[in-house]
């Protein structure tokens, strides 16, 4: 099979692998749909030196089991079942593990599928049979691929946070993840304020149902969203686009009390906790979801009918690849995936 191999600089190839067969507790997928995440251009602009060796990439599969080894087990390891899968692996019998999180795990290695394994831009995927999640057969194979990841992001870190229905939210970028935000957050009754540089973005935040929109390159972030709230400021900041001036402007707009949560990664940025401190906000990370997570995520999904396939505005073949991630660095307009 040919599967896409990130070879740095920006650039990658479609690269030969053998077709893969399963091993004891282990599946193979043929994948019907595989996403395209933010998180994938760091490793497409990374410098070709700082790159491991090739692994198919690809971290948001979503497929049909066709291949069982000896040993697997559980309702989804069996022919023809519809799965999502959960991207990590770890030893699987630490607490972290056994709680869902296996990307937490601190007793062995974590393989994390597309960046340490191979991953799903690829016809098929061979994964452990504890990783896989059911796709309910009202959501397309499309829809299980961003809940695999970029939507069961958004997901995990509300859960983190706690969102209510009386909560005002303000979604700093309305990519894949802040725009899964944007459609999750009004879903559950909150107030959304969605921010983005991109002219595109911000009219599918509001599409999408946002109650405000902001372009952040005016410099007035902050006053901005004051202005919306009645002084107070939201009572939730989401930052899903890793830039710093999203994080400062973040902590700068939430209200006192209020919670800030980061899950944009490749940013750094510093803060005087004197300017903060008497503010008591709260400041969480949120790294993705655990498995259980990612099926409640899906189960939400199906409950208050959310159409996710409106996420996606470039759907590719895999011959198609370097015309895709060309796009998708652009970082314009809304979400990718492969489909097989």
């Amino acid at each position: 099979m040919r599967g896409i191999v990130f070879r740095g600089d920006c650039t990658l190839e479609l690269a030969n692998f053998p077709d893969p067969t399963p091993d004891a507790g282990e599946v193979v997928l043929e994948i019907k749909a595989s996403g395209m995440c933010g998180s994938d251009l760091h490793f497409y602009r990374r410098p070709a030196a700082e790159l491991g060796p090739p692994v198919v990439a690809g971290h948001e599969p979503c497929g049909v089991v066709v291949a069982v080894g000896p040993g697997a087990v559980g309702p989804h390891a069996r022919i023809g079942a519809r799965v999502m899968v959960h991207h990590y692996s770890g030893c699987m019998g630490c607490p972290d593990c056994r709680s869902g999180w296996p990307q937490m795990c601190r007793t062995a290695p974590i393989t994390v599928y597309g960046t340490d394994a191979h991953g799903a831009h690829a016809p098929y995927m061979k994964v452990p049979a504890d990783t896989l999640v059911p796709l309910d057969e009202r959501l397309s194979f499309e829809a299980g691929a961003a809940i695999s990841c970029g939507t069961g992001t958004a997901w995990g870190a509300f859960e983190r946070i706690g969102l209510t229905g009386r909560d005002t939210v303000a979604v700093f970028g309305q990519g894949p993840v802040g725009l899964s935000a944007t459609l999750l957050a009004k879903a559950q009754g909150a107030r959304v304020i969605a921010l983005d540089i991109d002219e595109s973005r911000r009219s599918t935040a509001q599409a999408f149902g946002a109650d405000a929109m902001i372009d952040p390159r005016d410099g007035r972030v902050a006053e901005a969203i004051r202005e919306l709230t009645a002084g107070k400021g939201a009572s939730v900041s989401l930052e899903t686009s890793g830039a710093a001036a999203a994080n400062r402007d973040a902590l700068d707009s939430v209200s006192p009390w209020g919670t800030v949560c980061l899950v944009g990664i490749g940013s750094e940025f510093s803060l005087s906790l004197a300017r903060y401190l008497r503010t008591q906000v709260r400041i969480l990370t949120s790294w993705t979801m655990s498995i259980q997570a990612q099926r409640a995520c899906a189960d939400f999904v199906v409950d208050r009918g959310i159409d996710l396939n409106a996420l996606f505005t470039d759907r590719w073949r895999l011959d198609q690849a370097e015309e895709a991630y060309q796009t998708f660095n652009r970082q314009s307009g809304g979400k990718g995936v492969f489909v097989m």
